[in-house]
């Protein structure tokens, strides 16, 4: 229980990165960023292996980079299921996927306890 918190305050962490650095992605408040932050991992958990299955060839072709395509689309369903965020165009919803991606690996290698 305690990692899902923890993985879900790194996200929300992400999230709220994402909302004052890329243009394009607005959010009312902390708790819509929560809240996006939680469905972003649902939709992550559940729809995205969907997705990934469904493009594998695309995202053979591109040696991954297609993965960037479907962080962006759930990023942009997220957005169409939260009021209170919203994400403007594909463009915004692919520099702020890319900029969560980046901010919750930084924070999660800070948070990492040494072994």
């Amino acid at each position: 229980m305690m990692a899902f918190v923890s993985r879900w305050f790194v996200t929300t962490l992400a999230v709220l990165a994402a909302v004052y650095i890329v243009p394009g992605i607005h959010s009312d408040g902390f708790a819509a960023t929560a809240i996006t932050a939680l469905l972003l991992g649902l939709l992550n958990a559940f729809v995205r292996p969907i997705l990934i299955l469904l493009t594998l060839p695309a995202t053979l072709l591109t040696l991954g980079l297609f993965l960037i395509v479907i962080n962006a689309a759930t990023l942009s369903m997220a957005a169409a299921l939260v009021t209170g965020f919203s994400v403007s165009g594909f463009g915004s919803a692919l520099l702020g996927a890319i900029l969560i991606s980046l901010v919750s690996s930084a924070i999660s290698k800070l948070m990492a306890t040494p072994n």
